[in-house]
């Protein structure tokens, strides 16, 4: 019952953004590099990066940053001077940017074919919608549980609007468990990758080389991710 009301929930932050983030739009230049996000779930702004990424199908290395964190929020303040989140780093041009309506607007510049789309620009529209979502799950995703780093970087296949997606990243957050971000919203070249890999096109799929287990159904990854991360006593 709680798995239930946690993707109705989650459907519902997507609803409330208008499911910015379904689905690929026009594409400009492709990274050679992946990029680095220091982010947190729960945060509102961070949430309009996600989007933006899912838009112009961008893989991304996630470093979540919850509340209390004891890793990446203090390397943020390191980089960039002060532990405010989201915090982008393109390894690419060597842009690192704060402020999450300048991220867009440099990921667009960057990576997209057009301008972003009306509620990724920066506006009361935008601004509203996001802490508006943020109504629906308070708190999911915002705080550290204590857990056991891994040695390599979790894979999740996945898009900023899918509820089940949701649910998973949240659980990465609170665990501080960093990962690759594999976009794979509607029209993106990487849903061929995810058929070949895992049968099918469905997500999240998370895929651990530290122990070369692959899941595909929400519950049994957040099951897993407890057992393998979260720290005991």
């Amino acid at each position: 019952m709680w798995r239930s009301i946690g993707l109705a929930t989650s459907a519902l932050v997507s609803l409330t953004r208008f499911r910015s983030g379904s689905a690929v739009g026009r594409l400009g230049a492709r990274p050679e590099h992946p990029l680095q996000l220091y982010e947190f779930e729960a945060c509102p702004f961070c949430r309009k990066v996600r989007e933006a990424l899912s838009i112009l199908d961008l893989d991304v290395i996630v470093l979540p940053c919850p509340k209390n964190g004891p890793r990446y929020r203090s390397e943020t303040e390191i980089r960039g001077g002060k532990a405010q989140f989201p915090y982008l780093v393109d390894p690419n041009t060597g842009v690192e940017r704060y402020e999450s309506d300048a991220i867009v607007a440099y990921l667009f510049e960057r990576y997209g074919a057009t301008r972003p789309p009306p509620l990724l620009r920066r506006g009361p529209l935008n601004d509203l919608t996001a802490l508006a979502a943020n109504l629906w799950r308070p708190g999911r995703g915002a705080f550290y549980q204590s857990a056991n780093p891994p040695s390599q970087l979790l894979e999740l296949f996945g898009y900023e609007a899918s509820a089940a997606c949701r649910l998973v990243r949240e659980r990465l957050c609170c665990l501080e468990l960093p990962y690759t971000l594999r976009t794979a919203a509607l029209g993106s070249a990487t849903r061929a990758v995810l058929a070949e890999r895992s049968g099918a096109s469905s997500v999240p799929y998370l895929v651990d080389p530290n122990t070369d287990v692959a899941l595909s159904r929400v519950g049994e990854i957040l099951h897993y991710l407890d057992e393998t991360y979260r720290a005991r006593g």
